[in-house]
Protein backbone atom coordinates (compact mmCIF):
# COMPACT_ATOMS: atom_id res chain seq x y z
CA UNK A 1 0.00 0.00 0.00
CA UNK A 2 1.21 3.32 -0.65
CA UNK A 3 2.55 5.55 1.81
CA UNK A 4 -0.14 8.07 1.27
CA UNK A 5 -2.52 5.58 1.77
CA UNK A 6 -0.84 4.46 4.73
CA UNK A 7 -1.02 8.12 6.49
CA UNK A 8 -4.58 8.19 4.98
CA UNK A 9 -6.04 5.44 6.80
CA UNK A 10 -3.80 6.07 10.12
CA UNK A 11 -5.95 9.79 10.30
CA UNK A 12 -9.04 8.13 9.32
CA UNK A 13 -8.39 5.55 12.20
CA UNK A 14 -7.81 8.66 15.12
CA UNK A 15 -10.54 10.47 13.49
CA UNK A 16 -12.90 7.75 14.02
CA UNK A 17 -11.49 6.80 17.43
CA UNK A 18 -11.68 10.99 18.84
CA UNK A 19 -15.54 10.11 18.33
CA UNK A 20 -16.75 8.74 22.16
CA UNK A 21 -19.49 6.49 20.56
CA UNK A 22 -17.39 4.96 17.48
CA UNK A 23 -14.69 4.57 20.10
CA UNK A 24 -17.04 2.71 22.10
CA UNK A 25 -17.88 0.54 19.13
CA UNK A 26 -14.34 -0.90 19.14
CA UNK A 27 -13.93 -0.65 15.35
CA UNK A 28 -10.71 -1.54 13.41
CA UNK A 29 -9.84 -0.99 9.60
CA UNK A 30 -9.75 -4.14 7.99
CA UNK A 31 -8.91 -3.52 4.41
CA UNK A 32 -8.61 -0.64 2.03
CA UNK A 33 -8.19 -0.96 -1.45
CA UNK A 34 -8.94 2.00 -3.23
CA UNK A 35 -12.28 1.09 -3.95
CA UNK A 36 -13.61 -0.62 -0.86
CA UNK A 37 -13.23 0.09 2.84
CA UNK A 38 -13.66 -2.64 4.99
CA UNK A 39 -14.43 -2.44 9.00
CA UNK A 40 -14.77 -4.73 11.75
CA UNK A 41 -15.93 -4.67 15.33
CA UNK A 42 -16.49 -7.32 17.86
CA UNK A 43 -19.56 -8.90 18.38
CA UNK A 44 -19.56 -9.27 22.02
CA UNK A 45 -20.14 -5.69 22.40
CA UNK A 46 -22.91 -5.89 19.73
CA UNK A 47 -25.16 -8.11 21.19
CA UNK A 48 -28.97 -7.45 21.32
CA UNK A 49 -31.80 -9.17 23.40
CA UNK A 50 -31.52 -12.25 21.09
CA UNK A 51 -28.16 -13.00 21.09
CA UNK A 52 -26.56 -11.36 17.60
CA UNK A 53 -25.62 -8.16 15.95
CA UNK A 54 -27.63 -5.03 17.72
CA UNK A 55 -29.39 -3.34 14.44
CA UNK A 56 -27.97 0.05 15.91
CA UNK A 57 -24.30 -1.15 15.64
CA UNK A 58 -24.91 -2.71 12.22
CA UNK A 59 -26.69 0.59 10.58
CA UNK A 60 -23.49 2.53 12.83
CA UNK A 61 -20.92 0.67 10.76
CA UNK A 62 -22.42 0.37 7.50
CA UNK A 63 -22.76 4.03 7.97
CA UNK A 64 -18.88 4.80 9.23
CA UNK A 65 -17.66 2.50 6.14
CA UNK A 66 -19.53 4.26 3.90
CA UNK A 67 -18.97 7.75 5.50
CA UNK A 68 -14.84 6.93 5.72
CA UNK A 69 -14.62 5.71 1.67
CA UNK A 70 -15.83 9.26 0.91
CA UNK A 71 -13.09 10.83 3.11
CA UNK A 72 -10.38 9.10 1.51
CA UNK A 73 -11.44 10.25 -1.21
CA UNK A 74 -11.35 13.45 -1.04
CA UNK A 75 -7.98 13.65 0.89
CA UNK A 76 -6.64 11.52 -2.10
CA UNK A 77 -8.17 14.55 -3.84
CA UNK A 78 -6.09 16.79 -2.19
CA UNK A 79 -9.15 18.56 -0.90
CA UNK A 80 -10.96 19.70 2.45
CA UNK A 81 -14.09 18.95 2.72
CA UNK A 82 -16.49 17.90 5.22
CA UNK A 83 -18.21 15.03 4.37
CA UNK A 84 -22.20 14.12 5.97
CA UNK A 85 -24.51 10.86 5.43
CA UNK A 86 -27.68 13.00 3.57
CA UNK A 87 -29.94 9.86 4.03
CA UNK A 88 -29.94 6.26 3.83
CA UNK A 89 -31.90 3.12 3.56
CA UNK A 90 -30.94 0.43 5.49
CA UNK A 91 -32.26 -3.59 5.00
CA UNK A 92 -31.75 -6.25 7.81
CA UNK A 93 -31.73 -9.41 5.85
CA UNK A 94 -31.10 -12.10 8.61
CA UNK A 95 -29.54 -11.77 11.94
CA UNK A 96 -25.63 -11.94 12.55
CA UNK A 97 -23.94 -14.14 15.11
CA UNK A 98 -20.85 -13.37 14.40
CA UNK A 99 -18.28 -10.15 14.41
CA UNK A 100 -19.75 -7.39 12.61
CA UNK A 101 -17.58 -6.80 8.84
CA UNK A 102 -18.92 -3.92 6.68
CA UNK A 103 -17.54 -2.92 3.16
CA UNK A 104 -18.31 0.01 1.42
CA UNK A 105 -17.80 1.32 -1.76
CA UNK A 106 -19.46 3.65 -4.60
CA UNK A 107 -22.76 2.40 -5.95
CA UNK A 108 -23.34 1.41 -9.42
CA UNK A 109 -23.58 3.96 -11.88
CA UNK A 110 -21.44 6.80 -9.48
CA UNK A 111 -18.17 7.97 -10.24
CA UNK A 112 -15.43 9.03 -8.11
CA UNK A 113 -14.06 11.15 -10.65
CA UNK A 114 -17.03 12.66 -11.27
CA UNK A 115 -17.44 13.46 -7.51
CA UNK A 116 -14.02 15.04 -6.99
CA UNK A 117 -14.83 17.39 -10.62
CA UNK A 118 -17.69 18.71 -8.86
CA UNK A 119 -16.62 19.41 -5.65
CA UNK A 120 -13.49 21.15 -7.02
CA UNK A 121 -15.61 22.99 -9.19
CA UNK A 122 -18.83 23.70 -7.12
CA UNK A 123 -17.57 23.36 -3.68
CA UNK A 124 -19.78 20.35 -2.67
CA UNK A 125 -20.95 17.30 -3.98
CA UNK A 126 -22.82 14.09 -3.68
CA UNK A 127 -22.74 10.51 -4.41
CA UNK A 128 -23.95 7.27 -3.20
CA UNK A 129 -22.51 4.51 -1.69
CA UNK A 130 -23.45 0.89 -1.10
CA UNK A 131 -22.21 -0.93 2.37
CA UNK A 132 -22.92 -4.41 3.42
CA UNK A 133 -22.55 -6.66 6.23
CA UNK A 134 -22.12 -10.42 5.56
CA UNK A 135 -23.22 -13.59 7.18
CA UNK A 136 -19.86 -16.45 7.52
CA UNK A 137 -21.81 -18.55 5.37
CA UNK A 138 -21.81 -15.65 2.40
CA UNK A 139 -25.14 -14.61 2.45
CA UNK A 140 -25.73 -10.90 3.22
CA UNK A 141 -26.87 -9.78 6.99
CA UNK A 142 -27.34 -6.57 6.19
CA UNK A 143 -27.38 -3.87 3.75
CA UNK A 144 -27.22 -0.33 3.31
CA UNK A 145 -27.64 2.60 0.06
CA UNK A 146 -26.37 5.93 1.51
CA UNK A 147 -26.45 9.46 -0.21
CA UNK A 148 -22.93 11.49 1.14
CA UNK A 149 -22.84 14.82 0.91
CA UNK A 150 -19.37 16.63 0.95
CA UNK A 151 -18.91 20.30 1.46
CA UNK A 152 -15.19 22.06 1.27
CA UNK A 153 -14.05 23.91 3.75
CA UNK A 154 -14.01 27.71 4.24
CA UNK A 155 -10.37 28.60 5.23
CA UNK A 156 -9.38 32.01 5.67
Amino acid sequence: MPLQAEQSLRALDAHYQAMPPVAAMQLRIAGYDGDALTLEAPLALHVNDKGCAFGGSLVSLLTLASWGLVNLHVQAAGLDADVFVADSEVRYLAPLFADLRAQARIAEGESWERFVATLRERGRARTTLVATVPLPDGGIATTCRARYVAIARKHG
